[in-house]
């Protein structure tokens, strides 16, 4: 597969962006969440490890050790992003276009990367949004290196970072929200990327309380 001639070096990360704010709709889906403040802090974790040696990626009853089942969550990781380790990053195979929000790209300190180039993005109800602002940011996933287009939205979302297909299919990965892990070929064999469930499961516990009075009316 093509992943295997990635070998490029990831940068070491300087910041990690943990950015939650309201929602908004986004591609004919609507993102809400809790107002949160931006957390900013240096780390040099790694999110990603080899799970197989062979050719071919699978799933099986062990991929859904330590999960919450039965379970309806999205499958939501954390990349390592130009040189920030960006969380709440959504991978969504129904999504033709990237995304990535104006705040995160402030905080990567990557704005002089923004180009103005305009996309028209249909709704649900075959109305448009347009989006005016691109940027190629290099994704990192232990040794697969891909120069990958976000369209900016200037706009508040549950999510940094909306992968779709077009990041999915570059990696020649497949993504599995039943077992809450995207997997992918490297030159080292099949590696995986695991979605923290527990965290995001008590992030939108905190979503819908915020949306509720004491009485359980909404606000």
């Amino acid at each position: 597969m093509k992943n295997r001639e990635e070998t490029s070096k990831p940068p070491l990360p300087k910041r990690m962006v943990n950015v939650i704010t309201r929602g908004e709709e986004v591609n004919g889906v609507i993102y809400t969440a809790a107002e949160r403040t931006t957390k900013i802090t240096v780390t040099h974790e790694k999110w990603i490890r080899q799970v197989l040696e062979g050719e071919h990626i699978a799933f099986n009853h062990e991929d859904t050790d330590g999960l919450f089942i039965p379970h309806n969550d999205a499958l939501v990781i954390s990349l390592l992003v130009h040189d920030t380790n960006v969380k709440w990053v959504l991978i969504v195979p129904s999504s033709s276009i990237t995304f990535i929000i104006i705040t995160v790209v402030n905080e990567m300190q990557a704005i002089d990367r923004v180009i103005p180039k305009a996309w028209s993005l249909s709704r649900f109800d075959n109305s448009s949004v347009i989006t005016k602002r691109e940027i190629t940011l290099c994704t990192f996933a232990e040794g697969v290196v891909k120069d990958t287009k976000f369209q900016v939205v200037d706009a508040n979302m549950n999510y940094n970072m909306i992968l779709g297909r077009p990041w999915i299919h570059d990696m020649d990965a497949i993504p599995s929200t039943l077992h809450q892990v995207i997997k992918f070929p490297s030159q080292w064999g099949i590696y995986q990327i695991r979605s923290d469930q527990r965290e995001t499961r008590e992030t939108n516990t905190v979503v819908v309380a915020s949306g509720t009075t004491k009485d359980g009316d909404k606000k």
